[in-house]
C-alpha cells in the first residue's frame, strides 16, 4: 500500500533510498533537505544530491535551516503524513515532528546499533578495525539515535574503503527501508529496544585526525586510511608537497617511522610496515603508486613526516 510520507535528507548517502520510495509508488508530499550550500572555487549554491534528485521528479522541496519554530512544525503537521522517513537529514527534530505523523518517523542509520551512534558511523567502524557493520531502520526518538530497531541488515567490512561500504550500505538501507514500511503498515513487524550495553559514539571526522602519524601501528593506520579513502583522504608531506594515501597493504618490515623502505613505496611504521599502493597528489587524481613514482620519485630513505 502506498504511503504519504515526508522525505528527510540531504547527501549522496540518502539518495538510493529516496529513489527507492518513489519507484515504490510511494507518496512523497514533501522532500526536508539542507539549503544549498557554498561548493567550489566560485563558492556558487550547490542544491543538496537529494534536493537534485527530488527536483528531476517534480517534488516539493523544504530547506527550512530549523525544524523548532511553530511555523515550520504546523506547516509539517498540515501534511497529514503517514510517516516520515529520515537518512542523514542534518536537524534534530523536535517532539512536535516526531509526533506529528500517523505511524513514526524512522531513521536509516549506517551501523549496528548501539555501537556507533552518531554522525560518521560508516567511518568511526572502519577506524575501529571493525569486522562488521550494518544499517539499521529505527524508530526516532528526541535521544541521539536511541530508539527501538525495526528491521537490520549486516554487512562485512574485510578491507572496503569508506567510499566502498558507503556505496554498499547506501543500496542496502535503500532496500531494508522499503521492506520496514512495508512491515509496519501490514502490523507485521516488532521493535526491538536497543541493547544498554555497547553504546559507542561516532563524533565527525575532525581535520586533525586525518594527518597520518607514521609513528602508530600499521594495523591502525591502514584503518584509517581506509575509513578516510575516497575523502577527506589521509596524508602526509613527501618533500615538502601534501601527499594524499587512499590505499595500503600491510607489509612486514621494519625502519624508522615514516622512511621509505624500497621502490615500491613500503613505509616503515611504529610496528611493521604499509605499502602504499594508491596516492593522490595535490591538484591531480587519484593514481597508483607506480604512476606518481614515475612523475614524483621517492627513493629509498625518503622520509614522509
Amino acid at each position: 500500500m502506498a504511503l504519504r510520507l515526508a522525505f528527510m535528507g540531504t547527501p549522496v548517502f540518502a539518495v538510493p533510498t529516496l529513489t527507492e520510495l518513489i519507484g515504490q509508488g510511494h507518496d512523497i508530499a514533501a522532500v526536508y533537505t539542507q539549503p544549498a550550500r557554498p561548493k567550489g572555487r566560485g563558492l556558487g549554491a550547490e542544491p543538496s544530491p537529494i534536493e537534485k534528485l527530488a527536483r528531476t521528479h517534480g517534488l516539493a522541496v523544504r530547506t527550512p535551516t530549523t525544524l523548532r519554530e511553530e511555523a515550520a512544525q504546523a506547516e509539517f503537521a498540515a501534511l497529514e503524513l503517514d510517516a516520515a522517513v529520515v537518512v542523514a537529514y542534518g536537524l534534530l527534530l523536535p517532539r512536535p515532528i516526531l509526533d506529528a505523523t500517523r505511524l513514526g518517523c524512522f531513521n536509516l542509520h549506517g551501523s549496528l546499533l548501539p555501537r556507533w551512534r552518531g554522525a560518521a558511523p560508516i567511518q568511526r567502524a572502519i577506524m575501529a578495525g571493525d569486522t562488521e557493520t550494518g544499517v539499521m531502520v529505527m524508530r526516532m526518538e528526541e535521544g541521539l539515535d536511541t530508539g527501538p530497531v525495526l528491521m537490520a541488515e549486516r554487512a562485512a567490512i574485510n578491507r572496503k574503503t569508506y567510499g566502498e561500504l558507503h556505496d554498499e550500505l547506501a543500496l542496502l538501507g535503500a532496500d531494508l527501508m522499503v521492506r520496514a514500511l512495508a512491515a509496519l503498515e501490514r502490523g507485521s513487524i516488532s521493535e526491538q529496544p536497543q541493547p544498554e550495553q555497547g553504546v559507542t559514539y561516532a563524533k565527525k571526522i575532525s581535520k586533525e585526525e586525518a594527518r597520518i602519524d607514521w609513528a602508530k601501528p600499521a594495523s591502525a593506520l591502514d584503518c584509517l586510511v581506509r575509513a578516510l579513502s575516497p575523502h577527506p583522504g589521509a596524508w602526509c608531506e613527501a618533500k615538502g608537497e601534501r601527499l594524499k594515501i587512499l590505499y595500503t597493504q600491510p607489509a612486514s618490515d621494519r625502519g624508522m617511522p615514516g622512511e621509505i623502505l624500497d621502490d615500491r613505496l613500503t613505509v616503515a611504521c611504529g610496528d611493521d610496515a604499509l605499502r602504499l599502493t594508491r596516492l593522490q597528489r595535490a591538484g591531480r587524481g587519484a593514481m597508483d603508486a607506480h604512476e606518481l613514482l614515475r612523475g614524483f620519485p621517492l627513493p629509498r630513505g625518503t622520509m614522509l613526516t
